[in-house]
Parts: structure tokens; C-alpha cells; sequence
């Protein structure tokens, strides 16, 4: 439970070996949070990450297996993590493809496997977590999403929908939560430059993992509800998300 200042001081990750997830993690230990368990299906990369997580504060850490798309795994795999770790002040939802959109236009495949990722196995695993948060009475779900959720664009409609859905259920299931001490905070990141979008050209306003991560732990201190990162991107998507759609189409994005 969160310490009498309000510090998170026990956190699950999943998407544990991700660039977000682990600099999150990383920015958590650094500000006093003791036990953090990382989860994803990369347990060795998981684990060589435990020394920086170690060396920025962390006294207990532990990795354990999860897929997204094991979707019948997901409610015993948070029962089985909640039952051996007891209490998370912070459950983060950060694992995700960003997918190769010109293959996924013409395969059908290619497309639901983005958004069983993103939107299926992200949906399964919160309604899970949710339910253990409102068991204990308290806690933040946190859910990365993606400015790209904002308004479909031409050059990533895939992946921004699948963001697009997981947004939309995360603020439903905020509302659900209203008065059982859990709540939901959405991150909507621009572009993020790590290993899911290497080699890809950076957006403007590009912005990097701990960037994403102090942003964050900022919000968890200031009680946030919604966290863009950088902050100016909500004025940013506020005037493209009310763009005529034949101005929208003619813009290079």
C-alpha cells in the first residue's frame, strides 16, 4: 500500500521487457517503490533488466510469465501474482506491436494479430486487474495508450484503432470503478523512440521512454485521470481531431 506520503511502493508491469515498462519501472524505484514484478513472455530479458531496477531502489523484484493473447491464462495469471505478492499500488498495462500497416491492409491476419495484441489481450487482462484493485480496496490501473488513438490516420489507422478501442474501455472501466478506492489513468504518448519503432522516422514532438515514464509518475502523484506525453500534444490532437476530414486526408501523417 502507498506509503503515508503517498509514494507507490509496490508495482506489476506488464510488458515487462518493454522500453516504457522497464523506464517506468526504473522512475518508480527511483521515487521509493520496494517491490516491482515484471511480466512478460521474454523472462530472460526480463530479468536482465532486474539490476538497474535493483540499482535505482528496488528491494524486492520478481519476473513472471505472461502473453496477451493467452487470454484464458490472464484472470489466474493476476490471481496468482496478486496471491503471492498480496498488494500493488500500481498495476501498468504497457506491452503492445505497433504492427506493419501496408501488410496489414491486405492481410486479414496481419490485422487482428495487432489488435488481439493491443486491444483483446489489453481488455482481458485490465477486467482482471480491475477486479483484483477493487477487491483490495485501492490502487491505479495505469494504461498506456497512444495519441495515435486520437483520430485514425492514414499511415497507422491499424494500430490506431486497436489504441482507440483500449482507450475508450479504459475510460468506461474508470467509471466502473468510481468509489471502490481504484481508479484507471490513461497515457496517451506521441511518438515514443524505442525498439517498437525503430527504424521508423520520429514524428515531431517525438519523445523518449523515461520521458514517458517521469510523465507517469508525475500523474500517479497528482492524481491524474488523463497524461499526455509531452503535455502539449493534447492541444496538438485537440485541433487535428477537429479538422474537416478532406483538410484531414491532404495532411502528410
Amino acid at each position: 500500500m502507498n506509503d503515508a506520503l503517498g509514494s507507490v511502493q509496490s508495482a506489476l508491469v506488464i510488458g515487462g521487457s518493454s522500453d516504457i515498462g522497464v523506464a517506468t519501472a526504473r522512475a518508480l524505484a527511483g521515487r521509493g517503490c520496494r517491490r516491482i514484478v515484471l511480466a512478460g513472455r521474454d523472462l530472460d530479458a526480463m530479468r536482465a533488466r532486474l539490476p538497474s531496477i535493483h540499482d535505482a531502489g528496488a528491494a524486492e523484484t520478481d519476473v513472471v510469465p505472461f502473453d496477451a493473447l493467452d487470454t484464458d491464462s490472464h484472470e489466474s495469471f493476476v490471481e496468482d501474482v496478486f496471491g503471492r505478492h498480496h498488494d500493488f499500488d500500481v498495476v501498468l498495462v504497457a506491452f503492445g506491436v505497433l504492427g506493419d500497416q501496408a501488410k496489414a491492409e491486405s492481410d486479414g491476419a496481419a490485422a487482428v494479430h495487432v489488435a488481439m495484441v493491443n486491444y483483446v489481450g489489453a481488455m482481458s487482462v485490465m477486467v482482471a486487474a480491475a477486479k483484483a484493485l477493487r477487491r483490495q480496496g485501492h490502487g491505479v490501473l495505469v494504461v498506456l495508450s497512444s495519441v495515435a488513438g486520437e483520430r485514425a490516420r492514414r499511415s497507422n489507422f491499424v494500430y490506431g484503432s486497436s489504441k482507440a478501442g483500449i482507450d475508450a474501455f479504459a475510460q468506461g472501466l474508470a467509471d466502473s470503478l468510481v468509489g471502490t478506492g481504484a481508479r484507471v489513468m490513461v497515457v496517451r504518448p506521441g511518438f515514443v523512440k524505442s525498439k517498437m519503432t525503430e527504424g521508423e522516422e520520429p514524428a515531431p514532438l517525438a519523445t523518449t521512454p523515461e520521458a514517458v515514464a517521469e510523465a507517469i509518475v508525475g500523474g500517479l502523484g497528482s492524481g491524474a485521470t488523463t497524461v499526455w506525453v509531452p503535455s502539449k500534444m493534447r492541444w496538438v490532437m485537440s485541433a487535428l481531431r477537429h479538422l474537416p476530414r478532406p483538410v484531414f486526408r491532404r495532411l502528410p501523417i
